[in-house]
């Protein structure tokens, strides 16, 4: 019995074998399997097309938000910069090439409504919160100079032959401007003494790195003195909204959440932190700045009711600021490497610096006053 089993399955097998053959003859022999090769293979690449298109849209979008962000907004350069972005994430595909379409929106960058719409490549429609925002239409471009991307098998299909390729689209959208929520050091500033040291907003320092800006003068420099130094108030304003006039046992600390920063959300009010000293958090934050010329990010309050841990003080806005020296409680202690006539001794305790423009680097939603610090989103 076992003899006569092999024959048979081998016979089974060799039956399967010749049906499967002719069944894949006839679906050649009728284009099926061409076909959907073809079709798998060609509308694989147009995704692929897509995707890169895609990649190159939203990293050009950013980059322009953040050039307008930072005062660069001519329409020439933003097209140069989403242009340069959309080749990188081109592949071989298309010979690392890309096309840009469009590049428009507020601030100069030129009216969108030729390239806003409902279909699935079209950009979206324009903000409606009043907030600055660029849009970034994408499009196959070949090294030739061809807006088509070319088929693999498209041609031979039956009453395809003049069928030449696709041209695919993708767009992006990104905001930018001062956020109304943000992360920044645990440490904070009165309205009055930001408005004094940037006369109302219009004069700000170059921001790092030196080169390529320009360095900060001693001019720009300015102490922002801590609660209870004697005779430390900035001039112009009045004793209850000038720096050092923070609430009692505050000192200017903020709620730190860990790493010497607060995170101040919409709501617009935030924590004072009792003690004169810096925390360990802190001391280790506010040295590295110092020492690296890093933009901080401070929040600067209108008022503030309470005293000691119950203080609440209401924001006004986001400020850009560049430590350059510091003496605060504690021994802690680092001369001001800008202006050496700031520096804070003995009973008077301060932060030097001076004010500038940047971008947060953590996500956050425009739509805050604007003070020097910025934030860009990709919205759509």
């Amino acid at each position: 019995m076992r003899n006569l089993g092999w024959p048979l399955q081998r016979l089974r097998r060799s039956d399967d074998s010749g049906v499967i053959g002719v069944l894949v003859a006839v679906l050649i022999g009728g284009g099926v399997l061409l076909g959907t090769g073809a079709l798998v293979i060609d509308v694989g690449q147009i995704y692929q097309n897509r995707a890169e298109l895609q990649n190159g849209a939203d990293a050009g979008a950013l980059a322009v938000a953040r050039q307008c962000a930072l005062g660069s907004c001519a329409s020439a350069g933003a097209m140069s910069t989403a242009l340069t972005y959309a080749n990188s994430n081109a592949s071989a595909l298309t010979q690392h090439t890309a096309g840009v379409m469009a590049v428009c929106g507020s601030d100069g960058l030129g009216n969108c409504s030729a390239v806003v719409g409902t279909g699935l490549t079209n950009c979206p429609a324009d903000p409606t919160n009043g907030v600055n925002y660029v849009d970034v239409l994408t499009s196959t471009k070949l090294a030739n100079g061809s807006t088509l991307l070319p088929p693999v098998f498209g041609q031979t299909l039956a009453g395809s032959s003049t069928y030449d390729g696709t041209n695919v689209k993708a767009c992006a959208q990104a905001e930018w401007g001062p956020p109304s929520s943000a992360d920044t050091i645990a440490y904070t500033v009165s309205a009055c003494s930001w408005y004094a040291y940037t006369n109302n907003g219009a004069m700000f320092a170059e921001p790092p790195p030196y080169p390529p800006d320009s360095a900060p003068t001693s001019s720009d420099d300015h102490i922002l003195y801590e609660h209870g130094s004697p005779n430390a108030t900035t001039g112009g304003c009045p004793e209850d909204n000038a720096s050092g006039a923070d609430a009692p046992g505050n000192f200017g600390w903020t709620t730190d959440s860990g790493n010497c920063s607060v995170y101040i959300s919409s709501s617009g009010t935030y924590g004072g932190s009792t003690g004169a000293s810096a925390s360990r958090d802190c001391q280790t934050a506010i040295y590295n700045d110092w020492l690296n010329k890093t933009v901080v990010y401070l929040p600067i309050y209108t008022t503030v009711t309470g005293p000691g841990s119950g203080a609440t003080y209401t924001l006004l806005g986001f400020a850009a600021f560049v430590i350059t020296g510091y003496h605060i409680t504690g021994s802690f202690h680092q001369n001001d490497w800008l202006n050496s006539a700031n520096n804070c001794k003995g009973n008077k305790f301060c932060i030097d610096g001076y004010f500038t423009h940047g971008l947060i680097p953590s996500i956050g939603d425009p739509g805050g006053t604007p003070l020097g610090a910025n934030v860009v989103k990709l919205t759509g």
